[in-house]
């Protein structure tokens, strides 16, 4: 990530070579402007570090919200006052920093948080540039962090003599290569890593996997449904999705659960979704009345829970639980973690309700996030800033004082209790989730997915010892991240591992795959909805390998149907796709794929060759935290 003090960080034809040579090294780059051009033009602007610096984490946070780029190492490189900022942001983000470069800048500006700088950082200096020269030296002495100063002989300030600039590129390249270069593969204790790939025959492969799939009927054929009575003695069934907006991958797991929940006492729903949206749609299957004001699953993307396959959905659910008593009603509950705002409000309302005293309290200490609440990610960079967390201890001490009056609320119902203590989780859980995203995109992804499991863990427990549940969510939440690059080379877990590890084969992991067809999806954050064409699927990836099965439908039992040959050659590591609610055809390779084993990842896959579009139905759309961000997943 390139910076400069001007505002002409974008269009300066020095640092477009540098990120050019660094591009064609394999490195991705961005170079942006820390000032706007009307700032530029003041120049007291340039040398106002505080100003620089805080344009630079609000970038780091972009970097995390973009899904090419996301979990990749990040390194500043920075220039003239930049490279101040750039430090200073060092000095802020820690250890999500893997290196620093300065080229000709003016490090010294950061003062006295020199000394916080634990990223590598190597000073470039032109050999005749002799102020800034005795500038960098004082700055080198004051870092604590592995540090080098590097000057080009005969340079001056912008290094425009011949050959300099490709010094510093030379220079910053190997500095990168060094710090933030691919990571080293960690190998997962106590899971073997998949086998490495050896030569087999492609077309031995192609009809060993034709013999051992499953052709399967239409979704509307009962027949289609029966085919998944094989999972129904696991106490958790998790249905994956490749992408957030495919109709058949709604109506298949629609269909499955309906199977589960009408032929083997299935009682639980939990999906990828928001717990207070998700309660109110439970309410409306249930016959009870709306307690919220505002409609469900009103900001972006919302798509992905409004939609005419999830009507459907809701509307059989509710056709199910009616004439049947409480203890006998399917429930439906959102596992996710991004409705700090609206967790909030249920809190507060349900002590309104029964403890008006503590309803004041809890409303005191809540108010903390007043500043952020249109903007909750707003809330981890000022937290960042200043160097504690804002908000921790009050959001912790309204979930301890709900906890401590458990006996005397839920004496007075339960199931609310429940709920406003989920709320309030969701809540603590969010607030550290928007803190940890400006340190790395795995860290949040970890935080966010352990809410998930452990919110699954709750309902069951609510529920009793023989309460059955089917989730929904993405293929990366459902399938073992231990075998995907998620866990191999991010240090990532997901639900579906977490639930393998809890309930070993009582966990089913079944994934979903297509070729082709259309798909509903955006092509940034916030951005409409469109409907995109779904490229055909690589021919080195598991799609392409399914797509030359050549059959439309079909199941494939990756725990009871492949004989050890099989099993071996499907267990060497290929490509998979991850397409969420953005979708970025041009980049599809590296924004979409990672490598994965599938028959470890999952105990089923189910296939689809050609899929269309989800249609969404009309909903308010309302500012907030959105859903899935920053990973899209």
């Amino acid at each position: 990530m390139f910076a400069h003090g001007s505002g002409s960080s974008r269009l300066s034809p020095r640092n477009v070579k540098v990120a050019d040579q660094l591009n064609r090294a394999g490195f991705a780059t961005l170079l942006f402007d820390l000032l706007t051009p009307a700032e530029a033009a003041d120049r007291s602007n340039v040398f106002d570090v505080s100003l620089l610096a805080e344009r630079m984490p609000e970038t780091v946070l972009y970097i995390s919200g973009e899904p090419d780029i996301a979990d990749l190492p990040l390194g500043l490189f920075g220039a003239s006052t930049g490279a101040a900022a750039a430090i200073l942001a060092a000095a802020e983000l820690g250890n999500r920093v893997a290196a620093v470069v300065s080229r000709g800048g003016r490090p010294d500006l950061a003062g006295p948080h020199l000394s916080e700088v634990v990223s590598p950082t190597l000073l470039i200096v032109g050999g005749k540039d002799h102020q800034v020269l005795e500038l960098n030296r004082k700055a080198l002495a004051s870092l604590t962090c592995e540090k080098l100063l590097k000057t080009i002989p005969g340079a001056t300030h912008v290094f425009e003599e011949p050959g300099a600039l490709e010094q510093v590129t030379e220079l910053a390249s190997a500095w990168f290569q060094h710090y933030v270069g691919a990571p080293d593969i960690k190998p997962v204790v106590g899971v073997p890593s998949p086998a490495p790939a050896k030569p087999s025959s492609a077309d031995a492969e192609l009809q060993a996997l034709r013999r051992v799939i499953e052709p399967l009927p239409p979704i509307e054929d009962p027949a289609f449904a029966q085919s998944f009575d094989r999972f129904a003695a696991s106490r958790v069934v998790l249905l994956g999705e490749a992408s957030h907006g495919t109709s058949e991958f709604y109506r298949a797991r629609a269909a499955i659960t309906q199977g589960l929940i009408e032929r083997h006492g299935f009682t639980i729903v939990a999906a990828e979704a928001d717990w207070p949206d998700a309660a109110t749609i439970d309410r409306d299957i249930r016959g009870l009345g709306a307690r919220a004001s505002v409609a469900p699953f009103g900001r972006f993307p919302t798509w992905m829970w409004r939609n005419k396959d999830v009507d459907a959905f809701v509307r059989l659910l509710r056709r199910h639980n009616e004439g049947k008593v409480p203890g006998e009603q399917v429930r439906f509950y959102g596992l996710d973690l991004y409705s700090m705002t609206a967790s909030i409000a249920a809190v507060l309302e349900y002590l309104e309700r029964v403890d008006p005293v503590s309803a004041a309290e809890a409303r005191s200490r809540y108010a903390c996030f007043a500043p952020w609440s249109r903007e909750p990610a707003a809330y981890g960079r000022a937290s960042l800033s200043r160097g504690y967390a804002l908000c921790e201890p009050s959001v912790t001490r309204n979930l301890l004082d709900l906890l401590h009056k458990r006996v005397q609320y839920a004496s007075k119902d339960g199931e609310d209790f429940f709920d406003a203590e989920q709320n309030a989780r969701v809540v603590a859980s969010a607030e550290r989730y928007y803190r940890v995203m400006y340190y790395g995109a795995h860290e949040s992804w970890n935080l966010r997915d352990r809410h998930m499991f452990e919110t699954l863990q709750r309902i069951l427990a609510s529920a009793g010892p023989r309460a059955k549940a089917v989730v929904w969510a993405h293929n990366s939440h459902i399938g073992d991240a231990r075998f995907t690059d998620m866990g191999s080379e991010r240090d990532e877990l997901n639900l579906g591992q977490l639930c393998r590890e809890a309930y070993g084969a009582d966990a089913a992991l079944i994934g979903f795959g297509t070729d082709s067809g259309t798909v509903a999806a955006a092509s940034e954050w916030d951005a409409p909805m469109e409907i995109k064409l779904v490229r055909p699927s690589r021919p080195d990836s598991y799609e392409g390998l399914c797509h030359r099965v050549g059959q439309e439908r079909f199941l494939l039992d990756l725990r009871n149907r492949l004989d050890k040959e099989l099993r071996s050659s499907l267990s060497q590591r290929r490509l998979e796709r991850y397409i969420g609610v953005i979708y970025r055809p041009e980049t599809e390779r590296w924004s979409h794929y990672a490598h994965a084993s599938l028959p470890d990842q999952y105990d089923a896959f189910v296939w689809f060759d050609q899929t269309r579009a989800g249609v969404p139905t009309p909903a308010p759309v309302t500012v907030g935290e959105d859903e899935t961000y920053p990973s899209g997943l």
